[in-house]
């Protein structure tokens, strides 16, 4: 297997609530999205909305559940006055601020919003985790 990730895939409750959400954060759907399922080209990875039901169907899981599933998103900002700013642009979007940003322990300054079906997006500035001009991160060698 090869060291890479090619696509997210959200279970929502509401393609129709969930799309309206993403495209006041300023997604831009792929013209291949249709009433069924809805995706997102991000840089080098793509994002995909669809049924929570289906979804869970799909894997042969069951929809039932709820809490932490045990993942986070991370959208990584250049700036910390930017992590303030995407948090109010999900709260007013229609999102939950989970934790207001704020300074972590290892020297960044992080918050987190939940989009309207609970999935949790860490909004991150880590001056150790360079960002590319294309928007995607650098993992540094080493710390030091």
């Amino acid at each position: 297997m090869e060291q890479r990730l090619s696509m997210v895939s959200l279970g929502v409750q509401s393609l129709e609530r969930a799309s309206k959400f993403y495209r006041q954060m300023g997604f831009t759907e792929a013209g291949i999205s249709d009433e069924h399922i809805i995706f997102y080209q991000l840089n080098g990875v793509a994002l995909a909305l669809y049924p929570r039901d289906k979804l869970a169907e799909d894997a042969q899981v069951s929809a039932e559940g709820g809490g932490f599933s045990g993942i986070t998103l991370a959208y990584n900002v250049r700036d910390r006055a930017e992590a303030d700013r995407i948090l109010a642009e999900a709260e007013a979007a229609g999102g939950t601020v989970v934790k207001p940003a704020q300074d972590v322990f290892w020297g960044g300054y992080s918050g987190y919003f939940a989009d309207p079906d609970g999935h949790l997006w860490e909004v991150c500035w880590n001056p150790f985790f360079p960002i590319a001009e294309d928007g995607s991160i650098i993992v540094p060698e080493s710390m030091e």
